[in-house]
């Protein structure tokens, strides 16, 4: 594969260990460091929703089912908007009023579709998604809205899978788009943002200033970001995805780094 010149900014990002890898519709176009899984963090949380998504397409559960708070449906719990708080069962709002990250929101979430399939979420999610992407090194392993580990390769894998959907493709081209237009609340790590807009399970960068993708990404872009210094996002309007994993927590030291990859990816291999 050649070098990439966008890639090579990494060689300097003050990480141990940073892995990029850049995918279009076809397969990868570039990539750079070890395969050696790292956690995932928040960006675990695309691939719950892509379970869910799936499971959602196989009958098991509707995106309109009851499910969270009272007046709470899996659309809620998807979308940040059930008004769960962070990380318990406290109501922080009516559900569909404010957007309010929420890990629980999808570990209540996981709880239901489990419950529904009669098993684990874990083996939900190798059954549904992980064994028919071919992703053998990653593993959900506590949380499903934190805890999964896997190789940069598999989060590429995903990212395709995102820009070019195979499983659930409708429900996936659903959920990224705006769910519950207009609700502001906090980004994590960027600060309140009018409106705060998210997909089913995926942050949408729309015109939110600042954040963590690149001046370049277009509107459309989804994806996620996590606490241990990896992201993932998907441009439809560039037909690319970027994943990228690190050793480093997030912190001051990404914001100017992260961006700046992003719009060097998009000038290198954005479609014209």
């Amino acid at each position: 594969m050649p070098d990439s010149q966008a890639l090579a900014l990494v060689s300097s990002w003050p990480v141990d260990t940073v892995a990029v890898a850049v995918v279009n519709r076809d397969g990868v176009l570039a990539r750079t460091g070890p395969d050696t899984p790292l956690p995932w963090a928040s960006v675990t949380k695309p691939l719950t929703a892509l379970t869910v998504l799936a499971a959602i397409d196989d009958g098991l559960v509707a995106l309109d089912d009851p499910a969270g708070p009272p007046g709470s449906t899996v659309r809620h719990l998807l979308a940040h908007a059930s008004g769960l708080n962070f990380g318990d069962d406290q109501v922080m709002g009516q559900p569909g009023q404010r957007r309010i990250y929420s890990n629980r929101g999808f570990e209540v979430l996981a709880d239901f579709v489990a419950e529904r399939a009669e098993g684990s979420f874990a083996d939900l999610m190798i059954d549904l998604v992980l064994d028919q992407l071919d992703m053998p090194n990653t593993v959900l392993d506590g949380s499903p809205a934190a805890k999964v580990t896997g190789s940069i390769a598999d989060l590429a894998t995903l990212g395709r899978e995102l820009l070019n959907p195979t499983l659930a493709p409708a429900l996936t081209r659903e959920a990224a788009g705006v769910a519950f237009p207009g609700l502001s609340g906090v980004l994590p790590g960027y600060g309140r943002q009018d409106p705060n807009d998210w997909g089913l399970g995926f942050e949408i960068r729309s015109h939110k200033s600042p954040h963590w993708t690149g001046a370049d990404n277009s509107p459309a872009t989804f994806g996620h970001f996590g606490q241990t210094g990896t992201f993932l996002w998907v441009d439809p309007v560039a037909g690319l995805a970027c994943a990228c994993l690190t050793d480093r927590n997030f912190g001051e030291w990404a914001h100017p780094l992260w961006p700046a990859l992003s719009d060097a990816v998009l000038a290198e291999f954005g479609q014209p």
